[in-house]
């Protein structure tokens, strides 16, 4: 008889393509076996008394082969963006166009990740693709923070930062053509403004229709502040002051005395020194800059662009009343579509006021706009709806709705952060997306007139899909999986109707690693465990281990939950558990219910059993996994962040006899410590299952029932055998 996690395993295969790994990956790492300083210490170390030693696996112990190891798959580069150059005509008629991809890659020796660019041709005849390869080799990108064509294809403006001699650090945009830079403006000379936004939460560089202005997000100017004490410089003579009045025409500014060291409030984590955003419209033809106004002074503007006909602007507004909360990884926050009017110099409300709205985007023929709804407050990630404005009815609908429980088969719902850039279909009809099902990820086609979805990556092989870009019906996409590094792959979208039919081709290829394997698991908790509210959930775990070891030998495992708790893993490439892998370590990476990508019921089964469902679920799955694959069970560790190292921390303390170490990256281990020093206290008192307002104070009640979820009540657990059970922790300052 099948046990109950064998019978619902999905097996993957993991060599796709075939073929050796790039550089030797297959094997070229020198002493697999037992390094001379291997019985030191660690999981690798077997007792003598232990009458399996022999079925022990031998991992990679020795600190130069680590490194080496280390090195090798670290020079697997990433792939971030990419965006589609115009459509151009050969002389015989053919059709093609320029790909432009952006990578990233770890630099060791200089100690940060370099980005770097290479552009690829596809000849195609806008249904299928001829012919398609790389144009030139890789080019280094350097201190380019943002980046945009302009709708016609024929300009490209670039956000950069310079020093000057002085070590000085300068923001400017440049305007480029075809073939040289036509312009140069230092945005930090003009002071207009303060530094210029280029996060993914508010920053933006937006091409007017008519690509004379450019539109982008900076940091509100603040008055000049000085001592009640600063000493003063001795006047000027008129003649230096005839002088400076030439080189500064506008009013001299007068400092405020007293208040260098008041306190701006920010964004939080990630966010750090962005306080009050401003929308700035750059006229290319005469290099002046202005800032809006008319935008509401409760309101921080983000995500902007140009309305139909250059009329004014479009943006999402987050509410910064009464105070601000951490927007990094919180799509929860309160937040709502605006409209700035230039020409009555008005600013009007698009969209519902009490939920939180993000990621706006106008369709070709600027009839439409959509974008993504969660309710405001509760779980930091949701299950979203997806809604459209139309610009000239001005009425709202819901496109798609948020799916309560997830089913095979079905669309799961809406679970990613933004929203591509570019992903409405050239008919302005449909809109393509990526998004978590389960533990995969795929893409996505949704009609936004019948509501119906469809699958683009249905037959595809098993893995994770991102959609990077589409124009003119021509996608660019991002595919990878836990033992194949990014390949980046483009396809012509098909017409309505025809959705499965689209062909992939592959513009970078990447060998898969022949010695990692991996598969699903999916996993049901026993009846004890069930959710009494959320009955008959499951969840996953994806489980990585060396492919080419012997059958006789049991590897040891890592257990790693995600953080959030409100996240997910997915099938793709992980630079950390592929080098785990690789050094003889079986990776277990946990989806238990509360992860995304499950339906709605799945996260909010969460709130208010953090501590326990969780905990139950990622021990559920390592013990079942332990007594099903050939593993080594005296060999267990865990690693873990965020949420994830508050689940490593309560599982090393609730279960001290499964695991022998523990390494946990900015664990929570209080979270009634907690709320009073953090930029998300709402995260406290939400996942220990109450309810947040801004003005919510704690109660005695509250802080009990935080500490009790907290793995802070095992840390006698521990402590008491620390020579057996090392527990290192990492603590990080905030970005």
């Amino acid at each position: 008889m099948e046990s109950p996690v064998s019978a619902r395993v999905r097996r993957v295969p993991t060599t796709p393509r075939g073929g050796p790994a790039p550089g030797g990956l297959a094997g070229g790492v020198p002493r697999w076996g037992r390094s001379p300083g291997a019985a030191r210490r660690g999981l690798s170390a077997p007792s003598p008394a232990d009458g399996a030693a022999a079925c022990r696996a031998q991992v990679l112990t020795d600190p130069e082969d680590i490194a080496a190891l280390y090195r090798q798959l670290s020079q697997l580069p990433a792939l971030g963006t990419a965006c589609l150059g115009p459509e151009l005509t050969t002389q015989y008629g053919g059709k093609y166009c320029n790909v432009y991809a952006e990578w990233s890659q770890r630099d060791l020796e200089r100690a940060e990740s370099v980005k770097f660019c290479r552009q690829y041709l596809v000849f195609h005849d806008s249904k299928t693709i001829v012919y398609s390869g790389p144009s030139g080799a890789c080019t280094e990108i350097k201190g380019e923070l943002l980046s945009r064509e302009s709708p016609s294809g024929t300009l490209k403006a670039v956000l950069r930062k310079a020093s000057n001699s002085k070590g000085e650090e300068k923001q400017f945009l440049e305007i480029w053509d075809q073939n040289r830079k036509v312009k140069s403006i230092n945005l930090t000379g003009l002071e207009k403004h303060g530094s210029i936004y280029e996060d993914d939460q508010f920053g933006c560089l937006a091409w007017s229709h008519s690509e004379t202005h450019l539109l982008y997000v900076a940091e509100k100017k603040r008055p000049k502040t000085e001592s009640f004490f600063q000493s003063k410089a001795p006047e000027l003579s008129s003649t230096a002051e005839e002088e400076d009045a030439v080189s500064r025409p506008e009013k001299q500014e007068k400092a405020l005395k007293g208040e260098q060291f008041v306190y701006h409030e920010d964004w939080g984590e990630a966010l750090s020194g962005k306080s009050v955003p401003a929308l700035c419209v750059l006229d290319i033809e005469s290099s002046n800059v202005s800032v809006l106004e008319g935008v509401p002074d409760h309101i921080s503007p983000g995500q902007a662009f140009w309305s139909p006909g250059d009329t004014g602007v479009v943006f999402t507004g987050w509410w910064h009343e009464p105070f601000r909360l951490g927007l990094r990884h919180c799509t929860n926050r309160r937040s709502a579509l605006f409209y700035v009017d230039l020409r009555r110099g008005c600013c009007e409300l698009l969209s519902n006021d009490t939920k939180a709205v993000w990621s706006p985007r106008l369709s070709p023929d600027q009839c439409r706009i959509i974008y993504l709804e969660n309710n405001a407050l509760g779980p930091h990630q949701q299950c979203s709806r997806l809604c459209m404005y139309d610009w000239y009815t001005k009425q709202t609908s819901t496109v798609l709705e948020v799916v309560p429980r997830q089913s095979q088969g079905v669309f799961p719902g809406i679970y990613c952060t933004a929203l591509p850039e570019m992903c409405w279909a050239a008919d302005s009809r449909r809109v393509v997306l990526d998004t978590a099902q389960r533990s995969q990820q795929d893409l996505f086609v949704v009609d936004t007139q019948t509501s119906s979805v469809h699958c683009l990556t249905a037959d595809a092989p098993p893995g994770s899909w991102t959609l990077l870009t589409i124009n003119r019906d021509l996608l660019v996409a991002k595919f990878s999986t836990p033992s194949c590094p990014p390949t980046l792959k483009v396809g012509f979208l098909p017409s309505v109707g025809q959705e499965a039919q689209v062909s992939w081709v592959c513009l970078e290829d990447a060998a898969p690693l022949s010695d990692i394997s991996w598969v699903i698991q999916s996993l049901q908790p026993p009846s004890e465990q069930e959710n009494p509210q959320y009955e008959g959930l499951d969840f996953e775990a994806i489980l990585l281990r060396p492919s080419q070891m012997a059958s006789t030998n049991k590897p040891p495992l890592v257990v790693v939950p995600h953080g959030g708790p409100h996240s997910v893993f997915v099938a793709s490439w992980m630079l950390y558990p592929a080098v785990l892998c690789r050094m003889g370590f079986a990776v277990l990476l946990v989806n238990y219910r509360g992860s995304l990508g499950f339906g709605q019921d799945n996260i909010a089964s969460l709130p208010g059993n953090v501590g326990s469902q969780d905990v139950q679920d990622v021990q559920h799955c390592v013990e079942r996994v332990l007594q099903e694959e050939p593993l080594d069970s005296t060999r267990v560790a865990l690693v873990g962040g965020s949420h994830g190292g508050f689940l490593a921390c309560h599982l090393i303390g609730q279960y001290p006899g499964t695991y022998q170490a523990c390494v946990v990256r900015n664990p929570v281990v209080n979270m009634a410590s907690m709320i009073s020093c953090t930029d998300i206290p709402d995260w406290c008192l939400t996942e220990a299952g109450f309810f947040f307002t801004p003005t919510t104070l704690p109660n005695a009640a509250h802080w009990t029932e935080m500490l009790h979820k907290s793995p802070m009540q095992y840390v006698d657990k521990t402590a008491v055998v620390p020579r057996e059970q090392p527990c290192t922790l990492w603590r990080g300052g905030r970005g």
